[in-house]
């Protein structure tokens, strides 16, 4: 079991299947495709993504190192949340750019569904976390990465 210490953008206490990306995540190739389908899912569409492509996020515990690409990657968080299709959690080993913040904000602000969101985790928890982990979220910002057994 590993533990680490982060900056909370969007507290919750929660304990998911981590789905991890050792590179940036497209906010708009990753869920806009769910998203337009109304899918009951999201299935990663981000074939330029390898380490998610084509797997479930729905419900489950993101750990990237940040987003990147459009600038409408906010407005896709915010939409995937008022759907209901959303991971459950985005843990960040670095800082969080604007546009997933104000995603994160306006899920937290305007729908039911919001996601938890937990930044500055650093290097070593990427590095420490991967797919099919089980991974724990304290309100304060404390991530716990299970053991496999």
């Amino acid at each position: 079991m590993k533990t680490f210490k982060g900056r909370v953008l969007c507290a919750g206490e929660l304990t998911g299947e981590a789905v991890v990306s050792k590179q940036g995540v497209n906010t708009l190739a990753t869920f806009q495709k769910s998203a337009l389908k109304n899918a009951k899912i999201v299935v990663c569409s981000d074939q330029n993504n390898k380490d998610i492509y084509n797997k479930v996020l729905t419900g489950k515990i993101l750990c990237l190192p940040k987003t990147i690409g459009s600038t409408t990657g906010g407005m896709v968080l915010q939409a995937i949340c008022s759907m209901g299709i959303n991971p459950s959690a985005m843990l960040f080993s670095e800082s969080i750019d604007s546009l997933a913040a104000a995603g994160v904000v306006l899920a937290k602000n305007w729908e039911k569904n919001k996601m938890v969101a937990v930044d500055r985790l650093g290097e070593d928890f990427l590095m420490s976390v991967q797919t099919g982990d089980m991974v724990e979220i304290k309100t304060d910002g404390t991530v716990i990465v299970k053991d496999k057994k």
